[in-house]
């Protein structure tokens, strides 16, 4: 891996501290990326232990052929976490997974190079996509949706309160010539942006919707939290690291709705835990990264890590 497109591991010591509790166990990076986490999980594995990595990016599946290749307690699967249930059956351990780790939004390396198309940053194809291979490009599908599409995905997922007058100028400018690069794209976006937020590229919240729209992250994340309940094991964590409010606030009220149970009974009848139907518990407070990893990696300033254990 280049050193130009190194990538930081976010809360590194707190995830994998809080993740592994038995050495011999069977654990689970959902997002694998440059494989930080998984390096330091497999440091704490004992010869009968086993880490499976899942991630969609083709970049990300050579960079683990490269680090652990000839690591008998690890194996990589590219696809989404949300195939998470899948991958497992396969390996015949449903209800058997000790924990599962995921460090959601997009890694550094495809940020910081252009060719990804992820950034406003630096000129580049607009692909935005974390599996090159699957679906449809931004600049694929900003070609033919409609103005009220755009202007929804950039509100619903970019929450960019700007929308409207942001896809009305894109439907004007891809009249004109398509829109196939990043630069364009933040151009017409900075121009159509009235209100520029102070230490903010008026480009970030609408690159930041087409980017969640395009991967399908949200909809991937609620796929994968449902699935990792069910084949995480009882005492089995859950250890989520988000950066975005809409990631954070799906993983705060998953959580919250197992710890809750069912809040629907009868009236009048006693009521036991069996019968709430608690399924997980919450593991400490919403955890940051603290001053000096922010000083030192400033992307890690909006990290927010939620852990919870299976009870039943």
């Amino acid at each position: 891996m280049s050193a130009e497109f190194k990538h930081i591991t976010v809360l590194l010591n707190e995830a994998v501290d809080t993740l592994v509790d038995d050495p011999d166990g069977f654990y689970i990076d959902g997002t694998f990326g440059r494989g930080g986490h998984s390096a330091l999980v497999l440091s704490r594995l004992s010869e009968r232990g086993h880490l499976m990595g899942i991630d969609k990016d083709p970049e990300a599946i050579i960079c683990a052929a490269e680090r652990f290749g000839d690591e008998p307690r690890f194996s990589i699967e590219r696809g989404s976490f949300a195939q998470l249930e899948e991958f497992v059956r396969r390996r015949e351990l449903a209800g058997q997974v000790d924990g599962v780790l995921l460090d959601l939004g997009v890694s550094s390396p495809q940020l910081d190079n252009p060719d990804r198309g992820f950034s406003f940053m630096s000129d580049g194809p607009l692909d935005m996509r974390m599996n090159p291979d699957v679906g449809e490009s931004a600049a694929e599908w900003l070609a033919r949706a409609g103005e009220i599409e755009i202007a929804d995905v950039l509100y619903t997922y970019g929450e960019e309160r700007h929308s409207r007058r942001m896809a009305k100028a894109i439907v004007h400018e891809r009249a004109l010539d398509p829109i196939v690069t990043t630069g364009r794209l933040a151009k017409i976006i900075t121009e159509a942006n009235p209100a520029w937020e102070k230490g903010k590229n008026p480009a970030t919240r609408a690159f930041q919707g087409i980017r969640i729209f395009i991967n399908r992250e949200l909809e991937d994340l609620e796929d994968c939290l449902d699935q990792a309940l069910e084949m995480l094991k009882p005492g089995g964590k859950l250890v989520v690291i988000s950066f975005h409010s809409l990631e954070d606030r799906i993983v705060k009220r998953f959580i919250r709705k197992y710890v809750k149970g069912d809040e629907h009974l009868p009236p009048g009848i006693p009521v036991t835990d069996d019968m709430l139907n608690i399924r997980l518990k919450a593991v400490g407070k919403a955890m940051k990264a603290g001053q000096d990893e922010v000083s030192d990696n400033p992307r890690s300033r909006s990290a927010v890590m939620r852990v919870a254990k299976k009870v039943r």
